[in-house]
């Protein structure tokens, strides 16, 4: 792995002063800030997390082993878990 760039998506100023704005009017915009960061690359948090849910419904409707739906209940505390680290960097950043 060590060699390989990774392109690297960063907020310009005016996506920048936009979600400061929104934060200063009590708004969320940890999503404008995902989309913008992730944009072409990854999902967003919260698309991951409506996904792991369907998939948590759908194993309960068809009585999955609970070992696997316990599986899948950790990556959605895991998908949750990221989603905070993000949150607090966007709130960090706005701090600024």
């Amino acid at each position: 792995m060590s060699g390989v760039k990774r392109k690297r998506n960063v907020l310009n100023v005016k996506q920048k002063i936009e979600i400061r704005q929104k934060l200063d009017n009590g708004e969320l915009a940890s999503t404008d800030a995902e989309y913008v960061l992730n944009e072409g690359n990854a999902i967003s948090h919260s698309a991951a997390l409506q996904s792991v849910e369907t998939l948590l419904d759908y194993m309960g409707q068809k009585g999955f082993d609970c070992g696997d739906i316990t599986a899948v209940r950790k990556i959605y505390v895991d998908i949750r878990q990221e989603m905070n680290k993000e949150q607090r960097r966007i709130t960090d950043f706005s701090k600024q």
